[in-house]
């Protein structure tokens, strides 16, 4: 079921450049339910959104890097945090989502660039060009993140998994 919505969601907002949703369901059930199933889920839907956006191989090396680091990260913070979701931890929670989320786009410069052997001034103009989308999914992190962070955890942890 959580592949589905994410990739439903990632479906439904995909033509609206710098908005999305993956990052704050994937992080709180990363953080609720712990790293194993957080990798399960990311790589799970890593590799089945291509049957609806198409087998890139440099999009799935990128999304299957990223999205396991990330729920490493958001697990090990969700038993560190001990599940909770006082003031402070929802402020490290949305600060490091837009650090994700910024990583995400620093990934795909690298990893894209090497894979299809850019011209280094192709390159510069890839990175350049994904500037124009990272902003905006930075602040939509921040804001789904903030916004949705806490009532996510609640519904998520009612949920035995």
């Amino acid at each position: 079921m959580s592949v589905a919505l994410l990739i439903a969601l990632q479906m439904a907002l995909h033509m609206i450049s710098g908005v999305e949703l993956v990052t704050v369901i994937l992080l709180c059930l990363s953080f609720c339910y712990g790293i194993r199933t957080g990798l399960a889920i990311a790589t799970t839907f890593s590799l089945l959104r291509c049957f609806f956006f198409g087998f890139q191989i440099n999009v799935i090396v990128l999304y299957l890097v990223y999205y396991n680091l990330f729920c490493l990260f958001y697990g090990w913070l969700g038993k560190r945090f001990s599940r909770k979701t006082g003031w402070l931890q929802l402020v490290i929670v949305v600060a490091s989502s837009v650090v994700f989320t910024a990583l995400f786009t620093m990934l795909d410069n690298v990893i894209t660039p090497v894979i299809y052997a850019f011209h280094p001034n192709v390159a510069k103009v890839y990175f350049l060009q994904s500037m124009t989308a990272m902003i905006p999914q930075m602040v939509c992190a921040a804001v789904s993140v903030s916004v949705l962070f806490v009532p996510l955890t609640r519904v998520i942890r009612k949920i035995n998994f």
